[in-house]
């Protein structure tokens, strides 16, 4: 009887132990695979920083699934280029921003952007932004086939040789404007004003631009600056050698078609105008980085009246400019509304001849005032229409020449 109650009593003890080493068992393997799990999300994660300066860790699984789905089962396997994927993941995080001012540059579309300010390249001599999700012409450059062609500033691009630019990103598009001098791109625009879209038929060359070109109009010095870049501070110093050799009486800055570029040039032609004065205000996103900027105090044009041309291809730089002249009434502003881009971009250099070109700044004139999407307006509006241009009349310009022979 005692013998087997004491069994009796062992069976339940016996289970207890195999259900306790079950359970010890499951939660051993329950938090092995959780730290398996959380080593996997680490090592797919990347550490960055945050806008705020703080770090962050990001999990990358999702690009390099797409990756080796990609490599693995695209059909056409011989179209996968490694390197051109990199530049176009790159392209897509940048333009996410949705700032058609800020970009990635691969190798090449970096060098034929230095070469621009240098004042030589291939194409067809037209700067192009992304406005509200189109291809919108700033600027055709003085002299260049697209000026010559009749492309205008805010002429939307909607085909280029008959393809249209919304299979494209705006980098593909432009690469595909570009090419060898002495080919042919034929352009579908539309413009204000005209019904039905325009086909422009531009023969493409190697450009050349001057950032400076200077003429007498009897005792009138007229200055064209077509671009804000390498050689624009010489060339303009340079100029004004010569033109106070002749005594002029009066001086019209035309920055029509002036797309911009460095700010450094800007702040030399405002300081040739104004003895003292505040050029433009830079505010950065760390309001602590924040400059005024004021004129050098080397100006040699301060008494000479002065009348500062703009149109709609006045953008950038041309519009700092007109902005510090027309807020320290130091001229007066006769065209048309500048096109309104009051950003400021730098160009960082990255590995193997790229670069992102990055918005780090806004600008604003003297009087405190942020011109984008909205421009300079002149103190005197004057349009240039189409049978102007074809007839070759410049009402703008023969308005400068009498505002300046009638001042007392």
């Amino acid at each position: 009887m005692k013998s087997s109650q004491k069994k009796q009593s062992s069976t339940p003890k016996l289970l207890g132990f195999i259900i306790l080493l079950f359970f010890v068992f499951m939660l051993g393997w329950n938090v092995g695979v959780n730290h398996t799990y959380q080593k996997q999300g680490m090592d797919s994660g990347n550490v960055v920083s945050s806008p705020y300066g703080e770090t962050e860790t990001v999990n990358m699984q999702i690009f390099w699934d797409t990756w080796n789905i990609l490599s693995g089962k695209y059909v056409d396997p011989h179209v996968l280029d490694s390197q051109e994927m990199i530049f176009g993941a790159v392209s897509g995080m940048v333009n996410a921003l949705e700032d058609p001012y800020t970009g990635f540059m691969t190798p090449k579309e970096n060098k034929d952007f230095q070469d621009s300010l240098e004042g030589t390249l291939e194409g067809i001599g037209a700067e192009l932004t992304m406005r509200n999700g189109m291809i919108t012409v700033i600027s055709p450059l003085k002299g260049s086939p697209a000026k010559a062609a009749g492309l205008r500033p805010e002429d939307i691009i909607i085909e280029v040789d008959g393809q249209s630019v919304d299979e494209m990103t705006f980098e593909q598009a432009v690469m595909k404007i570009r090419g060898e001098k002495e080919t042919s791109v034929i352009l579908t625009i539309l413009r204000k004003n005209s019904r039905e879209p325009i086909k422009l038929s531009i023969v493409r060359d190697k450009i050349k631009v001057n950032s400076v070109n200077w003429e007498m109009n009897d005792k009138i010095a007229i200055i064209e600056i077509n671009q804000f870049g390498n050689g624009t501070r010489y060339e303009f110093s340079k100029a004004v050698n010569d033109i106070l050799n002749q005594r002029p009486e009066g001086a019209i800055l035309d920055l029509r078609y002036n797309g911009g570029g460095y700010l450094d040039g800007a702040v030399d032609i405002v300081s040739e105008f104004i003895e003292q004065g505040k050029v433009v205000t830079i505010k950065k996103r760390n309001p602590e980085e924040d400059e005024i900027i004021y004129t050098n105090g080397q100006a040699r044009i301060t008494n000479t009246p002065l009348v500062v041309l703009i149109n709609k291809g006045s953008a950038s730089a041309s519009e700092i400019v007109a902005g510090a002249i027309q807020d320290n009434k130091r001229g007066y502003i006769i065209g048309e509304t500048s096109f309104g881009k009051g950003t400021v971009q730098e160009v960082e250099n990255l590995i193997g001849g790229a670069s992102l070109r990055i918005t780090v700044a806004k600008w604003f004139t003297p009087n405190d005032n942020n011109i984008s999407e909205v421009g300079i307006t002149p103190d005197l509006i004057v349009e240039r229409t189409t049978e102007d241009y074809e007839n070759n009349e410049d009402p703008q310009l023969d308005a400068a020449i009498e505002y300046l022979e009638n001042i007392e």
